[in-house]
């Protein structure tokens, strides 16, 4: 019996991991190896590694893990996940079967990219998902939004207010985009182009946009914020309240609805938090405040 397993090894999982490991919690990390940052050369905003390889951060997390007898880092995916506080079930892909006390979650979101020719296989390369973590590296050259509702071209304003001012929005096709909205948008300097697209190719620095009226715009970089999807099912599948935009339901100790359940990173967001922040800093903030309470309620409950 595990006093917690770690559903997840990236920043939030094995932060939460390494706090717990400290308090001599005999913690166990489950990592399938599937990282929502893995496209990205670099990683931003986080202090000391800003500019650093998201791969590497993770390999000196792992390293800095190994230092801890306690904890136990198993890479493999987690098939089901049953039980309640104290009697928890994890079940691996491979048929092993492990227990323990408490669960944290930390397997994170999927993006999943319009299906237009070219942009899923450009996604972290040339395409990118958040002004915070890219908007620097843009700034001044041409960019291109491709997005349909009001949260993805506002995108483009925001670019267009802080980093560029020359942003393009390409909604794919007919949209039904509010008259403020548009307002904003021509207020901003930005084009709105509504023909469908039918395919993206180029690099960055030279990414070309093609419209199904045989014209390309070349822009320099493209942003586009992509619907996500949870990784796994497990927070629902353990009876967690999950909020309408598909994020579990966190407290501020980042504590599920389901006792003994903890979720950390961009999965999670606590209901007065319009959007769940895709921030790796942010992510390991979310695994220490997680390992830190779960920490001691364990503590309490052996009072």
């Amino acid at each position: 019996m595990f006093d917690v397993i770690v559903i997840g090894g990236g920043p939030a999982g094995l932060s939460a991991a390494l706090v717990l490991g400290r308090q001599r919690r005999r913690v166990l990390v489950a990592d399938g190896g599937e990282v929502r940052n893995a496209p990205a050369d670099e990683m931003h905003m986080y202090l000391s590694r800003d500019g650093a390889s998201p791969h590497r951060v993770l390999e000196a997390g792992r390293a800095e893990l190994a230092s801890y007898p306690s904890v136990e880092l198993r890479p493999g995916r987690v098939a089901r996940v049953s039980g309640a506080i104290d009697a928890f079930t994890v079940e691996f892909a491979d048929g092993t079967v492990e227990r323990a006390r408490r669960l944290v979650l930390a397997t994170g979101l999927v993006d999943e990219p319009y299906d237009i020719p070219g942009l899923p296989e450009r996604w972290g390369s040339s395409v990118f998902h958040c002004p915070f973590c890219h908007g620097w590296e843009a700034s001044g050259k041409t960019l291109g939004v491709i997005g349909r509702d009001v949260p993805q071209v506002m995108l483009g304003r925001y670019l267009a207010d802080r980093f560029s001012d020359d942003v393009v929005v390409a909604t794919g096709g007919p949209h039904e985009l509010p008259e403020p909205v548009l307002g904003k948008l021509a207020d901003g300097g930005l084009v709105v182009r509504t023909e469908p697209l039918v395919e993206v190719t180029g690099e960055l620095g030279a990414v070309d946009l093609h419209f199904a009226d045989g014209t390309t715009l070349r822009r320099e970089a493209l942003f586009h914020r992509a619907p996500t999807r949870q990784r796994a099912t497990f927070a629902a599948d353990l009876g967690c309240e999950i909020l309408d935009d598909g994020s579990v339901r966190v407290d501020a100790q980042a504590a599920t609805t389901v006792e003994g359940v903890w979720a950390a990173g961009d999965m999670a967001r606590q209901p007065a938090v319009p959007d769940a922040l895709t921030l790796v800093s942010q992510a390991a903030a979310d695994g220490v405040r997680a390992a830190v309470w779960l920490d001691q309620g364990l503590f309490r409950a052996a009072l």
